[in-house]
């Protein structure tokens, strides 16, 4: 018995790459990563029957509930990132993950458009102070292979996380549109969690790791890394934006649009899980094989002649490409920064993301105005040429850049 008890313990124990730590601390921290890519997005689905609800409100009150938060996350998320190098993070955590919380009873209760706006700007504050932290802990407890390993089973949880809701949302606003708000309650159990991340101090950083070679922040290599991951973000998000009305000329449902951008984050989700032995296999190769099919899968949905399964494999595609990279770019920006920057350094990252999810509208727009576009598929082929565009530079810099190739 005292061997069986022994070995269930040992069982219990995830390997740091510096040491160990508890089963329930990687579940807390993960349960962080579960929940920053809600505000806003979790909602989307019911954005038309909240207009319905409030036919007096104007479209762009009602968008407001998808963008302020992100509006809002980014000043949050640089502030955190700062704040993180000289204050306690386990308080930053607690007080985000509270304000995300509160906001999100609020929202819950709101029987007033106006309040729903509201709640949703401070949701966004919340969000914006926890979002650094959800791959800053990652870095702080993990490092090497498991440190890459854990950043895409984060990314994967995050994303698992929103196609769950999304999809749970149209149900429960089928019954009531408060229910909808009910996924805004997450926070409720990275609360409870939280006790079990204070209680375990994450081992230093080995005196020969990459990240102890650094005494401040690389600037060149963040800002590279910063104008990769926004043109990856970018030229992704036209999955997201433009696929309703894609499907739409080619006369599917919207029920049919919305399985295949599921598809598309449950393809970015997949490679997390095994993420580690993809950058072991794919090498100073990994962005290059990336971003190839990426763009194929932006292509292959722009194809006019094309059966419409070509929708559902250009959306896999694309999501797989992206999928792989985006943690790849977070482990960058840790490693290029000293232990007591890595949070600094990733909320730098991070912010661009957001920033591509706000432009990434005006662009498309804009783009298809200077191409006088009238058909959508036009953007698709646009950002897939992009795409191998970014590959084909990625090829001739393997060897010479940080970012887009190796490491050395």
């Amino acid at each position: 018995m005292g061997v069986a008890f022994r070995v269930e313990k040992r069982a219990m124990k995830i390997n740091t790459g510096k040491g160990t730590i508890s089963l329930v601390t990687l579940v807390a921290i993960l349960s962080v990563s579960a929940i920053v890519s809600l505000p806003g997005l979790a909602i989307s689905p019911i954005l038309d029957d909240i207009s319905r609800i409030f036919p007096n409100s104007r479209e762009l009150e009602v968008s407001m509930l998808e963008s302020l938060p992100s509006l809002m996350i980014i000043p949050f998320m640089l502030l955190a990132g700062r704040w993180s190098v000289d204050k306690n993070n386990i308080r930053i955590l607690v007080i985000g993950t509270a304000i995300f919380l509160l906001s999100g009873i609020w929202s819950l209760f709101s029987t007033h458009l106006i309040e729903l706006i509201i709640a949703s700007t401070i949701m966004g504050i919340g969000a914006g102070m926890i979002i650094p932290l959800s791959t800053g802990l990652i870095v702080q407890y993990f490092t090497g292979n498991q440190r890459v390993r854990q950043l895409g089973v984060s990314s994967a949880v995050n994303n698992l996380t929103l196609v769950i809701a999304t999809s749970v949302v149209g149900y429960l606003a089928d019954v009531s549109w408060h229910l909808a708000f009910i996924v805004y309650l997450l926070p409720i159990v990275t609360l409870l969690l939280i006790p079990a991340i204070s209680r375990t101090k994450p081992e230093p950083e080995p005196q020969d790791g990459a990240q102890n070679r650094q005494t401040t922040l690389n600037l060149r290599i963040i800002i590279g890394l910063m104008l990769f991951y926004f043109a990856i973000t970018y030229l992704s998000l036209i999955v997201t934006f433009n696929t309703s009305y894609l499907a739409a000329e080619r006369g599917l449902s919207s029920e049919k649009s919305g399985l295949i951008i599921s598809l598309f984050f449950l393809s970015i989700m997949a490679p997390g899980f095994v993420l580690d032995r993809i950058v072991a296999w794919l090498g100073k190769w990994l962005n290059f094989v990336s971003l190839v099919v990426m763009g194929l899968g932006l292509v292959l949905m722009a194809l006019r002649h094309a059966p419409n399964a070509m929708l559902w494999v250009g959306a896999i595609l694309a999501g797989l490409g992206y999928g792989v990279m985006q943690p790849v770019v977070y482990d960058k920006a840790a490693t290029n920064a000293p232990p007591r920057l890595s949070t600094l350094a990733l909320s730098l990252v991070m912010a661009v993301n957001y920033l591509a999810i706000l432009v990434a509208p005006f662009i498309l727009d804009l783009t298809d105005d200077l191409l006088h576009a009238t058909h959508h598929r036009l953007a698709y082929l646009v950002n897939g040429v992009l795409t191998f565009v970014l590959a084909v530079v990625t090829l001739f810099r393997l060897h010479r850049s940080p970012v887009l190739g190796s490491d050395d």
